[in-house]
């Protein structure tokens, strides 16, 4: 069992940028994702790689996607591709989006590996349509399957525990559930076999509803004597 941490950050500046990967790396992120829809422009996005010794997932979601990038889809994929050519680790892709077979292939030439991910925001669905989600994924050629559900009950995460226990032995798969209620899975999904999963640096930089700081799940992993 490996447990690995990705620490979301969203910055307004590349500068501040630099600033927040340099405090997610001192808390030992095993990785590092850069909401680049958080930005003012995007005018330096190739100097950001440069800048981590941690491997760098670039997100760049749409208002739709109830992220912050609100031009255009064919905008939109083009910073991420410019993402890719300039070293980030990882690129997000949301299941569904347009044209993102050849999005995906253009990714990869560039170097880049591709997280497809699926998000539902308004509740945990059956293990058979998470099934469903994850052969679709799986079928665009991901390297990193993300299915992220909401919770609205406690039992919802054991839901996306049970799933992730079973898919993770085929793919390697983030999954967990969001809300205030999703706490449970976002923290114990590594232990079930996610490959990773999701933390804040601060109160104050929360990316999704739910998230819990990286020191606050650095503190549960260690008083449950895990690693």
């Amino acid at each position: 069992m490996t447990i690995r941490v990705c620490v979301s950050v969203p910055p307004k500046t590349v500068d501040e940028c630099f600033e927040l990967i340099k405090k997610a790396e001192a808390h030992n992120a095993d990785l590092i994702e850069v909401r680049l829809d958080s930005l003012n422009n995007y005018e330096r996005i190739a100097d950001i790689p440069a800048c981590s010794k941690t491997p760098l997932i670039a997100t760049n979601k749409s208002v739709e996607q109830h992220g912050g990038f609100s031009g255009t889809e064919t905008e939109r994929q083009k910073i991420l591709v410019t993402a890719a050519k300039s070293g980030f680790a990882y690129v997000d892709v949301h299941l569904g989006v347009p044209k993102q077979k050849q999005l995906i292939i253009t990714l990869k030439k560039a170097g880049a590996k591709v997280i497809v991910s699926f998000h539902d925001f308004e509740q945990t669905p059956p293990i058979a349509k998470l099934n469903n989600v994850l052969d679709e994924e799986l079928a665009l050629g991901a390297d990193v399957c993300k299915i992220i559900t909401t919770a609205n009950s406690v039992k919802d995460n054991l839901t996306t525990l049970h799933f992730v226990s079973e898919a993770s032995k085929k793919a390697k798969l983030v999954c967990f559930a969001m809300g205030d209620l999703g706490g449970h899975s976002r923290l114990v999904s590594p232990v079930f076999g996610a490959f990773f999963t999701f933390a804040c640096l601060d109160e104050k930089r929360k990316t999704a509803k739910g998230q819990l700081t990286i020191q606050e799940m650095k503190l549960a992993y260690e008083t449950l004597g895990l690693k």
